[in-house]
């Protein structure tokens, strides 16, 4: 499998992690999370092979997480419901998304991604 780059174009880390890519000279194919947002089996797959909290998946700093009162109403929701609240809408999942057959990293972070790359 090759790496997949998920990203939403104007956002500024996206673009700061999309240049580390090219100047790394990792190639990854690209994807719009609002034209292509992952799949509930997608995301059902990617979160339990990235070993990370379903809560690191939602993007807790994006308006629609506000809007829809996230916070308050995750502890009640199950797996599930979880997954398939962030497959209606790329807007709440923590961006950007680097999926390989090695690694999945979610957001951006300079040091994590050199140290997993």
């Amino acid at each position: 499998m090759k790496n997949t780059f998920i990203e939403y174009p104007k956002c500024t880390t996206c673009k700061k992690a999309k240049k580390w890519l090219q100047e790394n000279k990792i190639e990854a194919e690209e994807r719009n999370i609002v034209t292509e947002t992952p799949t509930a089996q997608e995301l059902e797959k990617w979160i339990q092979k990235s070993g990370q909290d379903i809560k690191k998946w939602f993007n807790t700093s994006g308006l629609k997480y506000k809007e829809l009162n996230l916070k308050d109403k995750l502890g009640t929701m199950s797996q599930k419901e979880k997954i398939e609240l962030l497959a209606s809408d790329g807007m709440l999942i923590k961006r950007p998304l680097l999926i390989s057959d090695k690694v999945i990293l979610i957001g951006f972070k300079e040091e994590k991604w050199k140290e997993l790359i």
